[in-house]
């Protein structure tokens, strides 16, 4: 059985903690590779080697990175399709989702290879006589992800390419369901040319993340994944002074209004509640179906969600794929179970679904739960499965108060052809990322992705500008050139004159 080991110092290291964990393929249930768990002394190494190579990693020119970043965006490019068939086996998301996902990851490639023009600084001449006053930005050292499961080519992208691009060096502590696909893209940027150490794996447990938290050269970790661990995160960083950006989970709502066109509100309901079988933080889990639009669009969902095609993420004819795990499975059929005993309506009950020739895989089919209750476990969880909730609104002004109620605020929309309402929503709603016929609004590389309240611990968004500002830090240059006849002693307060 093929054994994931780490990756430091430009290579593969193998592990030697004797702890493993295994890799399954969802679609079939069986455990393929088996994953190697670092020990404290294999993730201090992997830092010693980022910091060793910081020394000069960090004064290289903006050319060299831009350089390298380029090349491993070419490579990426043309490996798109192996990275996404690693994503497929290991996670069990649908080809296609896969290469969506390396493709917005590669948004962020392109963000870094423009690094430059975000490193520019500022310079005012001229503060006071013969004065000039300059802003710059620098790396912080070795910086540390520690990325999740549902996107494990993505999410690594949404790091490592601006931190080492502003001249950080990355250790990268992935899922350890799958992590094959950020392993290649560590082989792709040493194939780019990337200096040894610049950018380094280690496998693991909690025992990794505790000590990337702990380790006294690690200057900052970015995290994805569900609240109660962001929390965990963000308070064992700063308690070993670090700077963090945590981002947790998420319960997303899209309001329909009854001027909406409600083929359209069904069609972007069932991709965004159902795509990479829910298990998206973006993905939409509440419709707040306001006035008479309820019996309407419940139907219009429920026909489609009746003919989507369920099965391995390799076949073409597939739309949804399986579960990350049998136990993750098992977790999300329970909410459908519990949902009709605490009060909500089971249009569309998918749980007990195989999928033939595949029955032990960790498939479940979709389900759709009507009326629920804003007290039911289904409503108030992040369930991170192909469960679409819908909720009853009479008014708008019902249906913005259910949202900000929600302890998160990661994402939102509103289907509407009313552009009044549209505005006042994306004012009034209570969540980092707003979309207006969008319902899954991830925003573009060049714009930052962040949540508010439970969605996100920190102070600084993910990618974008926030992005280059968490991993560089601010130093202003103040400097005063002397002309020859200056001269003479004057004690006074120093004033701008």
């Amino acid at each position: 059985m093929k054994t994931i080991t780490h990756w430091i110092g430009g290579k593969p290291v193998e592990g030697t903690s004797g702890r493993f964990g295994p890799v399954y393929n969802p679609a079939t249930g069986a455990q393929e590779k088996q994953i190697a768990f670092a020990t404290v002394d294999e993730v201090d190494a992997a830092v010693a080697t980022a910091k060793a190579a910081f020394e000069s990693w960090g004064q290289s020119s903006l050319a060299k990175r831009t350089a390298i970043l380029f090349k491993f965006r070419e490579l990426l490019d043309a490996h798109r399709d192996e990275v996404a068939e690693l994503i497929t086996a290991e996670h069990g998301k649908v080809h296609s989702d896969a290469l969506g996902e390396v493709a917005r990851g590669m948004e962020i490639v392109e963000l870094a290879c423009g690094i430059s023009e975000k490193l520019k600084g500022e310079l005012s001449t001229q503060v006071s006589t013969r004065v000039d006053v300059a802003s710059i930005r620098q790396p912080l050292g070795v910086v540390a992800g520690i990325t999740p499961f549902n996107f494990p080519a993505m999410v690594p992208m949404w790091m490592f390419p601006i931190a080492i691009a502003t001249g950080n060096t990355f250790v990268l502590k992935p899922s350890e369901k799958d992590p094959s696909a950020s392993y290649r893209l560590a082989e792709l940027l040493a194939e780019a040319g990337l200096p040894d150490g610049v950018f380094n794996i280690v496998q693991g447990d909690k025992v990794a993340v505790d000590r990337l938290l702990e380790h006294p050269d690690v200057a900052a970790v970015s995290f994805v994944g569900s609240t109660p661990i962001a929390k965990y995160i963000q308070l064992k960083a700063v308690e070993h002074d670090k700077r963090v950006q945590a981002l947790g989970g998420a319960k997303n709502h899209m309001l329909v209004l009854p001027d909406a066109d409600l083929d359209f509100a069904a069609d972007q309901a069932i991709n965004a509640a159902y795509g990479s079988a829910g298990e998206r933080c973006m993905a939409v889990s509440v419709v707040v179906a306001v006035g008479d639009t309820g019996d309407e669009l419940v139907a219009k969902i429920a026909e489609r969600a009746k003919n989507l095609r369920i099965g391995p993420g390799n076949d073409p004819a597939s739309e949804m794929g399986p579960l990350i795990t049998r136990e993750h499975r098992d977790k999300v059929a329970s909410y459908v179970t519990s949902a009709a005993e605490q009060g909500a309506e089971v249009v569309v009950d998918g749980t007990g679904y195989s999928v033939e020739g595949h029955e032990n895989g960790f498939f479940i089919g979709v389900s759709l739960l009507d009326k629920v209750p804003a007290t039911a476990d289904a409503y108030k969880d992040e369930i991170f499965g192909p469960v679409l909730c819908v909720v009853r609104a009479e008014t708008y002004d019902d249906a913005i108060k259910l949202v900000n109620s929600s302890r998160w605020g990661n994402g939102t929309a509103i289907f509407t052809r009313d552009g009044g309402a549209a505005r006042r929503f994306q004012l009034e709603v209570q969540a980092g990322m707003v979309g207006v016929n969008v319902p899954i609004p991830v925003p573009v590389g060049y714009h930052s992705f962040g949540g508010w309240k439970d969605s996100l611990f920190g102070d600084l968004h993910i990618y974008g500008n926030d992005g280059v500002a968490f991993y560089t830090q601010g130093k202003v240059i103040t400097t005063r050139w002397p002309d020859p006849a200056d001269g003479g002693i004057n004690l006074g307060f120093p004033s701008n004159s």
